[in-house]
């Protein structure tokens, strides 16, 4: 069971990577399908050469140059700041601008190869200079290491890694139309449809879907694949399901999930239900394949991804003239999946539905312990460490893109610690990004492990549900009675002076994160190396001051900006970067 789970985790992190390269540059994306849709539509509704669509053909300028150019760099630029923050990004970016040049093709797989591999590798560069700089000439290597090793990524993927992206590219392609052409598409929901209930959602349709309907956008305006993953008719048909024949809490609840999951596009929330019964499986696999077969049979398609894959943004982006086809496939696939899910729980004689045996249930299908004592002793473990709760001053929700149910679930929480009057910040965000000053991480069971590797110190609580869990009511009562106990708990948020046992990590910072910010840290990080402390000291801007900052030092012009940027570090103001006499008085206090 161990080598599953742990296949099962490491697909799941490598399809969260790909998607969270797209999923922030999906309002781009959209903006550029918008902008393709509109003239399109009036082109096709008044003819070319009209004076209409003469007006709008400034539109046309606009479309080739955002989806060769603006897309894949900005797919590159996020992949490169993934790993190595914006100076990983911009050599992320630099590097992709080869495989760009080299082809006609849209390179998006490219920009997925070159954005991370230029994010990795200027890390590693900057890891292996760093402490062997002379003071001075700092911003000099910073700037030149990464201006030559993006020269050399670009004519590297240019040159060799061009070629390979085309030639997948035109695979993918050719294989994409002929599963169309064959009429096979449909049976995509028998793979598509479980690995959504797997929490690969996003993987799917960011990482897999999107890069193919790129190039059926491009060539014919609109492409089918943006539907596969996005379409919200299965779920909405269990959930309706539910509504009606359920019983108990699953009943109660599935109203507002149907609300949810259809109008708000966060399909999580119907996961749940599936795996309460895994016969549901049958209804979701269903209904996808008969939303896919009535969309191909009527030939419909999107302009842009759907996210969140709502209802409405589907309509929305849908071709000119395909609007109410794609409702039909999508009322199409609700239909069916209701029918299936009513049947299913028509038949169903157990009586009211037991989360705790789903819980089971959902642990055995996905390749884990099946024992629902296993998660229980797991949460236990973790309200008994009554001590570490004295000092969780932000509580993370993460989920696998960090937009869905994570963000319900930390509004949730959030009221309830402003209820309670408690001095915590709630936030959420995906897994792969869960900051290093996280003390108490909140996940779905199925991503604990996920999250444990990126976030191993922290405070972990499983979930079976993000909406509605009494872990929320045990994790309030936790820190009320912890801060109660230890009042001064709370007291290194203020951004007051901090015990030095509580300093790890020196941030100079200035305006542009190069300069002055650089000289400073050189002058302390000599200091701090004489003194033989083991505390990192680094530079960086003001706006990407890291949530893990002990203390931060800034010229007294700038230091109000950057305690709103991080309020819970130690705020150090100096008049002159190159010689301040507070340098010497904070290594007095790390003796």
């Amino acid at each position: 069971m161990a080598e599953k789970t742990s296949i099962r985790s490491k697909v799941q992190k490598f399809g969260s990577f790909l998607s969270s390269m797209i999923m922030p540059n999906i309002g781009a994306f959209i903006a550029w399908g918008i902008i393709t849709a509109i003239f399109a539509g009036v082109t096709a509704y008044y003819g070319e050469g009209t004076s209409p669509a003469d007006a709008v053909s400034f539109l046309e300028a606009m479309v080739s140059p955002m989806i060769t150019y603006l897309l894949p760099l900005l797919i590159a630029f996020t992949g490169g700041r993934m790993l190595h923050d914006f100076r990983g990004g911009v050599v992320g970016a630099t590097a992709a601008m080869g495989v760009i040049a080299a082809t006609d093709v849209p390179m998006f797989i490219g920009a997925m190869v070159m954005g991370p591999l230029g994010g990795y590798l200027i890390k590693k560069v900057d890891q292996a200079l760093d402490g062997k700089v002379k003071q001075g000439f700092e911003m000099l290597v910073n700037n030149f290491s990464a201006g030559i090793l993006a020269a050399i990524l670009a004519c590297f993927g240019s040159l060799a890694v061009a070629p390979l992206v085309s030639g997948l590219t035109t695979v993918m392609g050719l294989g994409a139309e002929t599963i169309i052409g064959w009429g096979l598409l449909p049976l995509a929901s028998i793979f598509i449809e479980p690995a959504k209930v797997m929490f690969l959602n996003n993987a799917i349709n960011h990482g897999i879907l999107t890069p193919i309907s790129i190039d059926q956008v491009r060539e014919t305006g609109k492409s089918i694949f943006y539907l596969l993953e996005a379409n919200p008719g299965p779920g909405f048909g269990v959930l309706l399901a539910f509504m009606i024949f359920g019983k108990g809490a699953s009943k109660a609840s599935s109203y507002g999930a149907g609300l949810i999951h259809f109008v708000g596009g966060i399909h999580e929330i119907y996961f749940p239900y599936v795996l309460m019964k895994p016969l549901m499986f049958l209804a979701v696999i269903f209904g996808g394949m008969t939303g896919v077969f009535v969309f191909s049979s009527l030939d419909v398609g999107l302009v842009s991804p759907a996210s969140p894959g709502s209802i409405l943004p589907i309509i929305g982006l849908a071709y000119p003239g395909d609007r109410i086809n794609v409702l039909l496939g999508v009322l199409a696939a609700t239909a069916v999946s209701f029918a299936i899910a009513s049947l299913i729980l028509k038949l169903d004689r157990k009586g009211e539905d037991d989360i705790a045996e789903a819980t089971g249930k959902m642990e055995a299908m996905k390749g884990k312990k099946s024992k629902v004592s296993s998660s229980l002793t797991a949460s236990e473990a973790t309200k008994t460490n009554t001590n570490s709760y004295a000092h969780v001053n932000k509580i993370v929700f993460a989920c696998d893109a960090g937009m869905g149910s994570s963000a319900m679930g930390a509004s949730i929480m959030r009221d309830r610690v402003k209820k309670a009057n408690l001095d915590t910040e709630v936030t959420n965000t995906s897994i792969s990004n869960i900051p290093d000053d996280a003390d108490l991480v909140i996940t779905h069971k199925d991503l604990t492990d996920r999250a444990k590797s990126k976030k191993g110190d922290a405070i972990h609580v499983s979930v079976d549900n993000f909406m509605n869990s009494p872990r929320y009511n045990e994790i309030i009562e936790e820190l009320k009675n912890s801060q109660a106990d230890t009042p001064e708990a709370s007291e290194g948020s203020s951004g007051g002076q901090k015990a030095k046992e509580d300093i790890q990590k020196i941030i100079f910072a200035c305006d542009a994160g190069m300069g002055s910010s650089a000289m400073g840290a050189s002058i302390l990080k000599n200091k701090v190396k004489k003194a033989d402390l083991d505390v990192a000291v680094s530079n960086t801007s003001i706006s990407n001051i890291p949530d893990d900052a002990d203390v931060v030092v800034t010229h007294k012009d700038l230091t109000e900006r950057a305690k709103s940027k991080q309020p819970n570090a130690e705020h150090i103001s100096v008049e002159n970067f190159m010689n301040s006499p507070k340098y010497d008085e904070l290594i007095d206090r790390l003796k």
